[in-house]
């Protein structure tokens, strides 16, 4: 496991580290849930950065499909379940 530079792939991962820190403290600030939904989605995506900048993007090809899949549909659980006002 090397880690290869990747710019484009290190301000994603960084990103969802953002998004990630701001969904937990959205979710402690108003308990609601859909910024811990979204949060946990970029958490994911965050994994899947991360495995590509450690060169396993090969290895685990078919793993990040449902890794990011998993994430997708979490953001679109979480749209749906946003409070309507």
């Amino acid at each position: 496991m090397t880690f290869t530079w990747d710019p484009i792939y290190t301000v994603n991962l960084l990103l969802c580290i953002i998004i990630l820190l701001l969904g937990y403290w959205g979710y402690n600030k108003k308990e609601d849930k859909t910024p811990l939904y979204i949060s946990v989605a970029f958490s994911l995506f965050a994994i899947s950065h991360l495995a590509t900048l450690l060169s396993l993007k090969e290895a685990l090809t078919t793993v990040l499909i449902i890794i990011r899949t998993i994430a997708y549909l979490t953001v679109a659980f979480a749209l749906y379940k946003y409070p309507k006002h």
